[in-house]
């Protein structure tokens, strides 16, 4: 008797609308960051001398994110003419000319772990993997993957209990975990800037309609508080069903069935952990914007959105933490809209010919106005302290491939946009004399609170050159 109710609860709690579902699965929504919440409570902490996680030296959120472009830069007119504060940008810089006084350009830095070595080809997937984790990543196809943990989710770990989100993963690009895409190397690699584990990525989210319903909820504005409210008491019913009956289940099952349905309730229980991490946050944020529609047709409009995601996930205080993968390096995707018929990858391989170059400039030059178009709206937008959010942000754009023709990994271009909440010497273009990129990676972790980060990747100590 006690089985056949199960059953009817189920059937009536799965007739739910699955795509409603679905989507609310992942909604965790955060509070605004507002000042009358947020500053009181870092400025007590201040007085106490208690230690501060994610926040900037006046209590404002302090925001760290790396977005990913692909196939390296064209490096005559990638890196800037001059030194420190006296320098000048180059052609592909000039979209953050109105910025310049809060970015550095940062030079020689390397992510050795990406070159070739014994590995030969696929230098594609190892600027990828070796982006954000600093290690070299197991060349296969198969299901035997290994990376290492991304340093974003290595500070999500410590601070990500701050908001809703411990962290967030965008792309523009297809999301893929198996097959081979690069000489033998996984596509998980290729399409996965942040690791969990060495063994499992982030899969970042390419549709700006379920990112905004994960984020704010479904539904027009002034409905999605409600509606929310409505998903998160489905999603308790469902999940109480799913382990009382596993709970069952467990006790009859030999051992190696077991560790199965262990690891699959370890996925259920993080579900429950976002949920109660949702319920703690009472007051929702409900942008006067309408939904995306989806996937726009146009990568430019589509890029276009994800940013404004990203922007909204940040002024609503949702995350500090967030990767954004422009496209996959390796990416072979035309650009028509500016004249360019050919393929992306297939330009930066321009041998030395002129014309092969100077559309493989337009193109940088394509992805650097999108992301000087972000920074400026984060720049217009005020934060709970009276700065800007990009103020109190700490944002890398850049390439795990140098020069795409080469596939080199040294010298990468890296831009270092944000002031850190007044942690940073911008207005620079800074050299780093051949140094772990990895080095950074850490120095951003420490200015985010993060302890006990002795090492991370190859890394070889901490680049403070970019404090102020």
């Amino acid at each position: 008797m006690q089985k056949m109710r199960k059953q009817t609860e189920a059937e009536r709690y799965f007739s739910v609308n699955r795509r409603r579902f679905l989507s609310g699965l992942g909604a965790c929504l955060a509070v605004p960051a507002l000042e009358s919440l947020l500053l009181p409570v870092a400025r007590a902490s201040v007085l106490s001398g208690a230690e501060k996680l994610g926040v900037t030296p006046t209590g404002a959120p302090l925001r760290m994110a790396f977005l990913y472009f692909p196939n390296g830069a064209h490096q005559r007119y990638w890196w800037p003419k001059g030194e420190g504060k006296d320098f000048e940008l180059s052609q592909t810089m000039t979209p953050l000319e109105s910025l310049k006084s809060k970015i550095q350009i940062l030079g020689e830095l390397d992510q050795i772990n990406a070159t070739a070595g014994p590995d030969g080809a696929g230098d594609h997937a190892r600027a990828n993997g070796t982006f954000l984790t600093g290690v070299r990543v197991k060349k296969t196809a198969g299901a035997d993957i290994h990376a290492g943990v991304s340093i974003d989710q290595v500070v999500a770990k410590q601070i990500g209990h701050l908001t809703r989100f411990p962290s967030l993963e965008l792309t523009c690009d297809a999301v893929r975990k198996s097959g081979n895409c690069d000489s033998g190397y996984s596509c998980a690699y290729q399409h996965n800037l942040s690791w969990r584990s060495p063994t499992n990525p982030m899969a970042p989210e390419p549709n700006p309609r379920l990112l905004f319903e994960r984020l704010f909820g479904g539904g027009s504005p002034g409905e999605r508080a409600r509606n929310l409210e409505m998903r998160q008491q489905q999603q308790r019913s469902i999940l109480d069903f799913v382990l009382e009956d596993a709970r069952d289940l467990q006790r009859n099952l030999p051992s190696k069935d077991r560790a199965k349905l262990d690891e699959y309730l370890t996925s259920v229980r993080e579900i429950e952990q976002r949920i109660d991490r949702a319920e703690r946050f009472k007051d929702h944020p409900d942008p006067t914007v309408d939904t995306p529609a989806g996937i726009p047709s146009s990568f430019q409009e589509h890029m276009q959105i994800m940013y404004s995601m990203l922007h909204l996930a940040f002024q609503t205080d949702s995350t500090r933490i967030a990767t954004f993968l422009l496209a996959g390096d390796g990416n072979n995707r035309a650009y028509p809209d500016i004249g360019i018929p050919e393929g992306h990858h297939y330009l930066s391989h321009h041998m030395g010919k002129e014309d092969m170059m100077e559309k493989l400039a337009q193109i940088d030059l394509w992805y650097m106005r999108q992301f000087a178009a972000f920074l400026k709206k984060l720049d217009e937008t005020k934060d709970v302290d009276g700065k800007s959010i990009l103020d109190n942000s700490m944002i890398v754009y850049g390439c795990g491939n140098s020069d795409g023709n080469r596939h080199t990994h040294v010298n990468l271009p890296l831009v270092l946009a944000g002031d850190g909440g007044g942690t940073l010497n911008t207005g620079r273009y800074v050299k780093a004399g051949g140094k772990p990129m990895c080095n950074l990676l850490l120095s951003m972790a420490d200015k985010l609170g993060a302890k006990n980060i002795e090492r991370f990747g190859d890394s070889t100590g901490r680049f403070d050159t970019i404090s102020a």
